[in-house]
């Protein structure tokens, strides 16, 4: 599963969006600059969690062209494991964003066919002032 800036702090503020970059990748392929094993080497636990619990979209791979693009977001921050966590529902990184620990959540896009596989954008969880229960 995976979300935009605006289900998040919905003003775009330390967003890293990676889309020239991508753009930049996939034309030098298409010039023949690099060469399909080079942009086809997604790690298979990232392909395994594209198959399984990322987001399918509309956009069609820019490599192959076969296969419908997915999307997979993973979290990282305090008290998460090491490689990360793998955000499967929108109710995981709203709770991660309401947390006064500062997390960091990546989009990654993923040919589940070839695997093309490119970081789309970086986003900014948590750092929330701690909220006090009661009234005073």
């Amino acid at each position: 599963m995976t979300f935009g800036p605006g289900a998040l702090r919905g003003d775009g503020v330390g967003v890293v969006d990676h889309r020239l970059a991508r753009r930049a990748l996939i034309d030098e392929y298409r010039r023949g600059r690099l060469a399909r094993h080079q942009v086809c080497d997604a790690h298979p636990e990232l392909v395994r969690a594209a198959r399984t619990i990322g987001r399918q979209t509309n956009s069609v791979c820019p490599i192959c062209g076969d296969a419908k693009l997915v999307l997979v977001t993973y979290a990282f921050g305090p008290r998460l494991p090491a490689h990360g966590r793998c955000i499967t529902a929108t109710r995981e990184l709203h709770d991660l964003n309401r947390r006064a620990e500062q997390y960091q959540a990546y989009v990654v896009e993923v040919c589940p066919e070839c695997s093309w596989h490119h970081l789309l954008r970086m986003l900014p969880l948590g750092g929330r002032p701690a909220r006090r229960s009661g009234t005073g």
